[in-house]
């Protein structure tokens, strides 16, 4: 492919000018810049840039989507909405419609899904007669849809902690999440193999909400055990905190950095409500931070710290699917810093593209073994850029695999835009319906705006939904 422009990971977010990406067996053979285009290449117009990753995703909660807004409310009320949809759900209907919403995120960009995955077990916490079918419902999804995914298989144990400190028994729709205790969770874990070179596997705790401080540290080891991710809720709520230091007389953090769960390997997903001491734990442990800026901002969370967590690798995920648009995640990041702090330019169009593309990967396990990453290089206050000899995706390098998004910059968003900061543009003006053709793994799965594997995608999601409303 002759790309007409290319953000190759310039990290002020530069791109380069005829760019000519070779791929062979799903992988990028060569990139050369400033080369003019072939007779027999395919040219692709506009901006060319690396897959996406979305690294926090609950593809069930695609069907609330409008849904829970009437009559206002909070966290706690949505959540109750959340779990009456979670208690309808089956390996069927759980494959119809994360094959739909992956299918969604394919044309927006996203090549690889990093699925919070917690509702393992029948209604009641009855198993099933395999008792990762869920799991391999949203394994046989991304196939179909043709992303890959990040299994980040969830230990929940608890229905809550509450004020006074003490830890609620599951109950209702929660008990299709629990698994006894960490060993439990653990030995369903090791034993869900999804199959296919699109899926990789992970460890997660819910929260210390959901995961007790004393079996966190088996979910820590399974993960090292493993050398795979380890996902985390961290202080998306106050209250959360409230009831950390009611129960252990710490915050999140420090309870997950006591039971070696805050390592380089560990995502911490929103932490919005952290202290000073927690963002230095944080900066210390070289932990990446993933934010999910819509979902936040719809639950009112309220705005995490990201200037101050600066240089810890930051990730971007769509979570509840308020909106599947991973330039609406990028832009919202800098943006929220802006209100926040009354400073522009926290975090530019390189760095905001970064964390949507090699961090995501890399926080969900794409990483190439042959190349490990060892320690990422500081600049100032700037994020950590990963090696991009250690990238396995989301980087337009030689090795990678091929994953390349194209939007036009001839549409009513971006028309007028200067092709020498077509990634400011993008970042800060795009959104998922100017994509218009997407490759993963080499083989195209968007093209001029259309699925190739599910041609009627917006079908597929409001039967999908509808399904789990009627």
């Amino acid at each position: 492919m002759w790309c007409e422009w290319a953000w190759t990971g310039d990290r002020d977010g530069t791109p380069e000018h005829g760019v000519l990406v070779e791929v062979a067996d799903g992988r990028i053979a060569s990139v050369r810049a400033g080369v003019r285009a072939p007779a027999d290449a395919e040219v692709l117009t506009g901006l060319t840039l690396p897959g996406f990753a979305n690294a926090h995703s609950h593809a069930f909660h695609r069907a609330l989507r409008g849904r829970t807004h009437a009559g206002g409310g909070s966290f706690w009320t949505w959540r109750e909405t959340m779990y009456r949809v979670a208690d309808r759900l089956d390996p069927d209907t759980y494959h119809r419609l994360a094959r739909a919403a992956y299918a969604e995120m394919a044309l927006a960009g996203i090549t690889c899904v990093g699925e919070f995955h917690y509702l393992h077990h029948a209604p009641g916490g009855l198993r099933y007669a395999d008792p990762n079918a869920m799991g391999h419902a949203l394994a046989a999804a991304a196939a179909d849809a043709g992303i890959r995914i990040t299994l980040l298989d969830v230990c929940y144990l608890a229905g809550g902690l509450d004020a006074r400190g003490g830890h609620q028994p599951l109950a209702g729709p929660q008990l299709r999440f629990g698994d006894g205790d960490a060993d439990g969770w653990a030995a369903r874990a090791a034993a869900f193999a999804p199959g296919g070179g699109h899926a990789r596997t992970g460890a997660a705790a819910h929260s210390v909400r959901a995961v007790p401080a004393e079996q966190l540290p088996g979910v820590a080891a399974f993960a090292a055990e493993r050398d795979a991710p380890l996902h985390v809720h961290v202080s998306e709520q106050p209250a959360e905190n409230a009831a950390c230091l009611a129960a252990h007389g710490r915050t999140p953090t420090a309870v997950l950095a006591d039971a070696g769960a805050l390592t380089g390997r560990t995502s911490l997903v929103h932490a919005t409500h952290l202290t000073d001491a927690d963002v230095e734990a944080v900066r210390a442990s070289r932990a990446t931070v993933c934010l999910c800026p819509t979902t936040e901002r719809d639950l009112a969370d309220g705005l995490p710290r990201t200037g101050d967590l600066l240089p810890a690798p930051l990730s971007l995920g769509t979570d509840q699917h308020v909106a599947t648009d991973m330039f609406e995640e990028a832009r919202a990041v800098e943006l929220h810093e802006r209100l926040r702090t009354h400073r522009r330019g926290t975090l530019g169009a390189g760095a905001l593209l970064h964390a949507a593309t090699a961090h995501g990967h890399a926080s969900l396990g794409w990483t190439r073994a042959d190349h490990p990453s060892g320690d990422p290089v500081l600049r100032g206050g700037r994020p950590r850029e990963p090696s991009r000899e250690a990238s396995d995706a989301g980087a337009l390098a030689p090795g990678t695999r091929a994953d390349l998004v194209n939007v036009p910059l001839d549409g009513v968003h971006l028309a007028g835009a200067d092709p020498a900061r077509a990634a400011d543009a993008v970042v800060f003006a795009a959104t998922a319906a100017d994509v218009r053709h997407v490759m993963a793994d080499g083989r195209w799965i968007v093209r001029d705006g259309v699925h190739t594997l599910v041609p009627d995608t917006a079908r597929e999601l409001d039967t999908a939904i509808k399904e789990l409303h009627t």
